[in-house]
C-alpha cells in the first residue's frame, strides 16, 4: 500500500460538507425544557432519538475494545454501505471492487451512486486467487474493495485477509455480518494498523435483532467523521438503540444463539448428506449453507410448496439453493420436504 492520505480518497464535495449537528445532543442539560424540534409534548417516544447514539457507541467500544469515535452507527449495515459508496466515489467516474459472487447490495448502491462494479471472480471453491486480485488492482484505478467474510451467499471465510489490505491503495471494507459463526478474528483488530479499513458488523445475524435495523461500522476516527457527516441525523431510532442497548447488557444472549445455531447447523449437515437430491455441500463458517442439488427447480418449488422459503442462486451459482439454519421444528420440516423428492 502506497503512502496513505484519506483527503486524496474522499470526494471534494463530501470535504467541504458540513454536518447536521442537533444542538440538544451535543450540549448537556440538568432539566431542558424541549422546545426547539417542533415535536409533540406527549407520548412515550415523542422526542427525536440521540443523533450522536452516545449510549450505544459507548457500550459497543467497551465490547469491542475500541474508541467510541471509532464507530459510526446506520440503519443497518446497508445504509452504512451506501454512505461508504457516496463519500469515496465520485458518480460515473470511480469504480468498486467486489467478490463475485458476493452480497448483492454492494453493487446495487454502487448502481444507485452510478459507479461501475469491477468483479473479482472467486475459484471453483469461492476462494479469491490473490494473483487475479492483484492483476485487477494494478491495472484499474479502484477505490473501494468490498470484502465480505464470511461471504454471503457462499458461507467460506476470506483466507489472510491483511494481504488483502496490504495490497490495495483504496479504501477497503470488510463485511463481517456472520463472523460470530466463524469463530475467526475481526478485522476490527487490524484498525489501528490500517488507516484504510472499515469493518462492518450487524446486530441482524447472531444476534437476533434484524427488525431494528441496526449496524455498526469500526474505522479510524477520520473515515467515522466523514461518515456521520453525511449521515441522515436521526438514522437510528430510539426503541432500535433502546432496544441494542438492552440486548448488550444481557452478556449471555449472544453466546447462547449461536451456540443453538451452530448445534442446528451440524445437525443439519449431516442430515443433508443423506439426502438424494443433495450433490454438495460447500463448506460455511455462517449460519446458513449454499446447496448443490439435482433437478434444483424441483427442489425449490417442492420446498416452495410446503412454504419453505429459500433463496436459489442460478444463474450466478448454477443448481445451488441458499438454505439458513432455523429452528429445530423448522429444520426437520425442511428436512422430511427434501427427502421426499424422487429423482
Amino acid at each position: 500500500m502506497k503512502e496513505f492520505n484519506l483527503n486524496t480518497l474522499v470526494r471534494k464535495n463530501i470535504l467541504t460538507l458540513q454536518p447536521y449537528i442537533s444542538f440538544r445532543d451535543n450540549n448537556e442539560f440538568s432539566a431542558p425544557v424541549l422546545l426547539d424540534a417542533n415535536e409533540c409534548p406527549f407520548g412515550e417516544y415523542n422526542r427525536y432519538p440521540d443523533s450522536t447514539q452516545k449510549n450505544l457507541k459507548n457500550k459497543l467500544a467497551e465490547l469491542k475494545r475500541v474508541s467510541p469515535s471509532q464507530i459510526a452507527l446506520g440503519n443497518g449495515s446497508d445504509e452504512l454501505i451506501d454512505l461508504i459508496i457516496k463519500i469515496f466515489c465520485e458518480p460515473k467516474k470511480d469504480a468498486i471492487l467486489i467478490m463475485n459472487p458476493s452480497f448483492a447490495m454492494y453493487a446495487f448502491y454502487a448502481a444507485v451512486n452510478e459507479n461501475e462494479v469491477v468483479k473479482l471472480n472467486l475459484d471453483e471453491n469461492f476462494d479469491i486467487v490473490k494473483d487475479d486480485f492483484l492483476k485487477i488492482t494494478q491495472e484499474r484505478d479502484i477505490k473501494i474493495f468490498f470484502l465480505c467474510s464470511p461471504n454471503n451467499p457462499t458461507g467460506n471465510s476470506v483466507q489472510d485477509i491483511e494481504f488483502f489490505v496490504q495490497n490495495f491503495d483504496g479504501i477497503v471494507v470488510i463485511d463481517e455480518a456472520y463472523i460470530e459463526f466463524s469463530g475467526n478474528k475481526s478485522g476490527i483488530e487490524l484498525l489501528n494498523k490500517y488507516p484504510n479499513l472499515i469493518v462492518l458488523q450487524t446486530f441482524s445475524k447472531a444476534w437476533g435483532t434484524a427488525g431494528a435495523r441496526v449496524g455498526a461500522a469500526y474505522a479510524s476516527e477520520e473515515i467515522i467523521r466523514f461518515i456521520n457527516t453525511v449521515k441522515a441525523p436521526y438514522n437510528v431510532n430510539s426503541i432500535s438503540q433502546k432496544l441494542i442497548l438492552k440486548l448488550l447488557d444481557d452478556k449471555d444472549k449472544l453466546k447462547e444463539n449461536v451456540g443453538s445455531i451452530l448445534q442446528e447447523r451440524a445437525w443439519l449437515e449431516a442430515e443433508f448428506k443423506n439426502i438424494e437430491c443433495i450433490v454438495k455441500i460447500f463448506p460455511t463458517d455462517a449460519n446458513f449453507f449454499l446447496i448443490k442439488m439435482k433437478n434444483v427447480d424441483e427442489a425449490y418449488n417442492r420446498m416452495l410448496e410446503a412454504e419453505i422459503l429459500t433463496s436459489k442462486r442460478a444463474p450466478a451459482i448454477p443448481d445451488c439453493i441458499r438454505i439458513n439454519v432455523g429452528s429445530r421444528e423448522e429444520n426437520e420440516k425442511l428436512i422430511n420436504v427434501l427427502k421426499g423428492i424422487a429423482l
